[in-house]
């Protein structure tokens, strides 16, 4: 949908000036006996619950300060030079019970919605709260981008926190400005509704505004720094609080020596624990009237959702990028969509984070890191939660995340009828071929979703049958020349040898610029580049076709008609056609940079239906192959592998 820009009609001459609103603050129509109110957003319910359950900071002075003892600071969001909208969600804006057409062709909406203006009843205020970041405890940190604005009661989909990410300075920005700029917004926004149409559990984005208002920002960190525009993205949860929320009580740390700015204050500790289970998780604070019964009850149930929520993200292909103890949603959603990615060719090793250089947060690690996550959120609520409760609680994580993660494999694979014990070495199976191939993980598993069981007793057309898997399935890997590519090692061979030699020679000085780990994947991409330069492509195409057998016998699992069409469906909606690959947000990213905001909605569009074949996909990939005229870059569809530009992209 078209951006319509601010209306300048009959409605506005009578109105005071903007300055004027800013200084009203949260006065209404009503309350200047205009009678009507011109904006749906000045008619939201705002009950602003947190603010009145939690400590709040009694001082309000500017300046990036420790606040103690409390657990949000008031602010003062900063207006944006002429806001307007890039998109906005309809569907997440309908859980504000707001119609998402009316708050676009709305003059005020781009104010309200990046926080320039304060809508009645808002309250705006930042959260404070601590994190380990990279394994290590990092202090106070806190809403440094971030402003709540309030909760809004919707009679019909109950209460919503929202906030805006970009709306400038708080006590916890830090050496930060505050800012968000249009490109981190849109892949916010994006992601953030790509999730939940995907199924996963998600905090939700309502809408982006940018702004002619600018912030410098050295893009690539390369020494050459542009301006930027500052842009807002507005978030929607039930709540943004955080495992990190509980460790502003941590005492000082033994590595890192700091501690949070709440250390010794354990009545808030007490006080937190009770209105986040009273709030989000009621049947635990009905059912177990016994207080520590209740805490584990509630620790358990933050242990089952994270568990699930991460074979979620396995099985799309999905890598948050940073998953610090401050990222982690105390609901079990997925929080803050920073050096994201989807898998493009299947790689355990895949890491999305360019700054990421140890490979902490790599697609195989997320489980055991969400594990630690987890133990470190039991250790910030002792001893409301006894230790020894929560570790036992912990022994449930692993065998909890194999049977999420199993479930939804089976889902993707068809296998519908039965579980067998073999199911999940033939998953492992088929992934390892898939690393080997360099099969492209989303159209791999969509691919598999085309094809047909053979029924029992039907011998012709088995071998054509099978062919055509083969087929399929072969358009989906990596030629020769990319797996060389993908596999050669990110290390200088100079650099390698150097490090190898230091380990064996100079333990201590090897263990203080560089890891074990890292080394130990650098030797492997050497080991698998040998084998692929002593490879032909017909050789390669052999071993693909032999192994993709192994995918076509997953699915022979029913010979009744029923049955199979039920495994297709399942499937269908199981394995979507597109998710939001790093070029198609960039595509969009830089369409809008160039003032076209017609990508951003049209990949919108496409995201919001990403199992289906799209009836208007013919017609939106025509429309978007005509706007790439006007850009660097060439249409590619969105349900295709990356182009080779792709590889160019860094996200950190």
């Amino acid at each position: 949908m078209a951006y319509l820009g601010p209306r300048l009609g009959p409605s506005r001459v009578f109105l005071p000036s903007v300055s004027a609103f800013r200084l009203l603050g949260s006065v209404g129509m009503d309350d200047m006996g205009l009678g009507v109110s011109r904006s749906s957003l000045e008619r939201l319910d705002f009950d602003n619950v947190a603010l009145k359950k939690l400590p709040l900071d009694p001082s309000e002075e500017p300046g990036v300060r420790q606040v103690k003892g409390a657990c949000f600071s008031r602010v003062k969001p900063q207006p944006l030079t002429k806001p307007r909208f890039v998109a906005v969600s309809q569907e997440a804006l309908a859980l504000l019970g707001l119609d998402g057409e009316a708050v676009l062709n709305d003059p005020l909406g781009p104010e309200y919605l990046s926080g320039s203006r304060v809508m009645p009843g808002s309250e705006p205020a930042a959260h404070c709260y601590c994190g380990h970041q990279f394994g290590q405890f990092a202090g106070q940190l806190g809403d440094g981008a971030a402003c709540y604005l309030g909760e809004v009661k919707v009679p019909s989909a109950g209460r919503w926190e929202i906030q805006v990410k970009g709306a400038g300075l708080t006590p916890y920005s830090r050496q930060a400005d505050g800012r968000k700029v249009l490109r981190s917004s849109i892949r916010e926004f994006l992601c953030s509704e790509a999730m939940h149409f995907l199924g996963v559990p998600t905090t939700r984005a309502g809408s982006v505004v940018t702004s002619d208002s600018r912030v410098i920002r050295d893009v690539y960190y390369s020494g050459n720094p542009r301006h930027e525009r500052c842009s807002v993205v507005l978030r929607i949860a039930p709540t943004f609080l955080r495992f990190g929320s509980f460790e502003i009580f941590k005492q000082a740390d033994e590595f890192t020596g700091r501690q949070g700015p709440s250390y010794g204050r354990d009545e808030i500790r007490g006080q937190m624990m009770d209105y986040v289970i009273d709030m989000f998780y009621p049947e635990i604070q009905q059912n177990y009237p016994d207080r520590v019964e209740r805490n584990v009850a509630f620790f358990r149930e933050v242990m089952l959702r994270t568990a699930r929520l991460v074979a979620q993200w396995q099985c799309v292909g999905f890598c948050h990028g940073v998953l610090n103890t401050d990222n982690m949603s105390i609901l079990g959603v997925t929080l803050d969509y920073g050096p994201y990615g989807f898998m493009d060719r299947f790689d355990p090793d895949f890491i999305c984070n360019a700054s990421d250089n140890s490979g902490r947060y790599s697609y195989q690690a997320q489980p055991a890191i969400c594990r630690w996550n987890l133990v470190k959120l039991a250790e910030a609520l002792a001893p409301e939660l006894p230790p020894d409760r929560a570790e036992a609680v912990m022994d449930e994580y692993l065998d909890l995340f194999n049977r999420f993660y199993l479930e939804n494999m089976r889902k993707k694979l068809g296998l519908l009828k039965k579980e067998e014990p073999e199911d999940e070495l033939l998953i492992t199976q088929l992934l390892q071929t898939m690393h080997n191939t360099g099969a492209d993980f989303t159209n791999t598993f969509r691919s598999l979703s085309h094809i047909s069981c053979p029924t029992e007793g039907q011998s012709e057309g088995d071998e054509d049958l099978a062919k055509k898997a083969t087929d399929l399935l072969l358009e989906q890997c990596a030629s020769l020349e990319e797996l060389k590519a993908a596999n050669k090692p990110s290390m200088d061979p100079r650099e390698l040898a150097m490090l190898l030699s230091m380990a064996q020679s100079n333990p201590a000085l090897f263990q203080m610029i560089s890891d074990r780990a890292t080394i130990v994947r650098q030797l492997e991409r050497l080991s698998r580049l040998k084998d692929l330069m002593e490879t032909s492509q017909e050789e390669l195409r052999t071993k693909h076709a032999e192994e993709k057998r192994l995918a076509l016998e997953l699915e022979g699992q029913s010979d009744v008609q029923a049955v199979q069409e039920e495994r297709v469906k399942v499937m269908g909606s199981a394995n979507p056609r597109v998710v939001l690959r790093n070029y198609i947000a960039q595509n969009a990213i830089e369409a809008a940079e160039n003032g076209d905001f017609s990508e951003v909605q049209r990949v919108l569009k496409v995201l919001e239906k990403p199992f289906s074949d799209q009836p208007e996909r013919d017609e939106g990939e025509e429309q978007q192959q005509e706007a790439s005229t006007s850009t660097s870059r060439n249409a590619v569809p969105y349900d295709s592998k990356p182009p080779a530009w792709a590889q160019e992209i860094c996200v950190t």
